[in-house]
């Protein structure tokens, strides 16, 4: 016996019944618009009923809506994303408990599963994942076509249990380089609690600090206060702030941070979605504790989001020099909108720019977004590799933190050095006494 689908058709014929009354106080051109809206939608409903009439299976039609529905959101950019319940309810809930998990942060970029940066002192980290990597498999399955939101779920469990996967890493010569070929990694890494240290600090010498922030979170802004104020009390005359493989975080933790080098209500940021009165600033407080302190700041490749809008406030402002490499460029906002079913939609609403206008958003087309360096210094993969294995520090009990690898044995960090020779010119320029003739 055939099947008969009434539904679907009863829903479309309602939908165009009850809106006739709404529409006829709409001009002319919105009413076509409409029209024209629902001819479109009606395609949908004649895939659904010839599947559900001639498919060689019978298929749930739940599942055929929620397959459209990804496929409509899939369209529009790697960060917008159709959640089924369960994907919905795991969103909502991974701030509210503990996790287990590798410690890397994750983006999409040519359509691939990158690896914006692995957190220093976590499992990922420790086994040598290293940014820009892309995860190619996970547990043997390709991730081609695998959303950032499903991909966080099959690398997030249980804390003790193990997770394999491959990454394809671009060659020391960058992905441009066609005379060496890009090689795969394979880990299985035991997945634990992730708890990061969110800033370091130290005094270098000749009288500068250094302050590392490692991602912006709840007590990210407290925490740099604290630090900040130790090393000017120190002596400390100068600053480096090194957000290197920093991928974000909180966006109020990374106002707050620019809001303490800059202060006067200067704007740190804005967002601004399709309308234009969507837009939102987002400014410095009207002092500014540290806005006096000459600094540098470094950033890299894994520099994201909540350290690209630190860094473009402080380049466009011109209060610090930025040193290093082209950050990533991810920089959009997404709202996660609960639906009827209790599945969800996390959709871009917006995108971050700097005080000047420029967009952080990386467009690869383009070839415009992240916030490229005022003194550019490039560091090779072997070397990256080593300078993040001898920036990880062991504690012991009344004891200031030592680096794991040996200091004979330590790399030079050029991006530093060059920053501290910054600051000491200009200390030494600063001291210049010039007369005329």
């Amino acid at each position: 016996m055939t099947k008969k689908h009434f539904p679907f058709r009863t829903i479309l014929l309602a939908a165009s019944v009850g809106g006739l009354a709404f529409w006829a106080g709409f001009p002319q051109r919105a009413h076509a618009a409409l029209d024209k809206t629902y001819e479109q939608l009606k395609i949908l409903i004649d895939i659904l009923d010839y599947i559900q009439e001639n498919y060689v299976e019978d298929v749930e039609t739940k599942k055929l809506i929620y397959g459209a529905a990804s496929g409509m959101v899939k369209v529009l950019d790697p960060f917008s994303q159709f959640m089924d319940p369960d994907l919905h309810k795991d969103i909502k809930t991974e701030t509210e408990g503990q996790f287990g998990g590798l410690g890397i942060r994750i983006g999409m970029r040519e359509d691939w599963l990158t690896v914006i940066t692995p957190l220093p002192g976590t499992p990922a980290y420790k086994a040598g994942v290293l940014p820009l990597d892309r995860i190619i498999k996970i547990e043997g399955e390709t991730t081609k076509g695998v959303s950032l939101v499903e991909a966080v779920k099959k690398l997030r469990g249980a804390p003790g249990t193990k997770v394999s996967f491959t990454v394809a890493r671009a060659p020391e010569g960058g992905e441009k380089d066609q005379k060496k070929e890009w090689t795969t990694h394979d880990f299985a890494i035991t997945r634990e609690i992730i708890k990061i240290e969110s800033v370091q600090s130290r005094a270098l010498s000749d009288k500068i600090g250094y302050i590392r922030i490692i991602e912006f979170s709840a007590h990210t802004s407290e925490d740099a206060y604290k630090a900040l104020s130790k090393l000017k009390e120190g002596g400390a005359n100068s600053l480096v702030l090194d957000m290197r493989n920093n991928p974000g975080g909180l966006l109020t933790a990374a106002v707050d941070i620019a809001s303490d080098f800059l202060g006067e209500g200067k704007l740190v940021v804005y967002t601004q979605g399709r309308r234009p009165e969507s837009r939102q600033d987002f400014r410095a407080g009207s002092k500014a504790p540290f806005g006096n302190i000459p600094m540098v700041v470094l950033v890299n490749e894994g520099s994201a989001s909540g350290s690209e809008i630190v860094a473009g406030a402080l380049q466009d402002h011109r209060r610090a020099v930025i040193v290093g490499e082209r950050t990533f460029g991810k920089a959009s906002v997404q709202s996660v909108i609960p639906l009827s079913d209790g599945s969800g939609l996390r959709l871009t609403v917006a995108k971050y720019y700097t005080p000047n206008g420029r967009s952080i958003q990386r467009d690869e087309k383009a070839n415009t977004g992240g916030i490229s360096p005022d003194i550019a210094v490039s560091v090779d993969r072997e070397t990256e590799i080593k300078l993040q294995a001898q920036s990880e520090e062991v504690f012991a009990p009344g004891k200031e933190g030592k680096s794991m690898v040996k200091e004979a044995e330590q790399v030079k960090d050029m991006a530093l050095e060059r920053a501290m020779e910054l600051l000491r010119a200009r200390e030494v320029l600063g001291n210049l006494k010039v007369t005329d003739g």
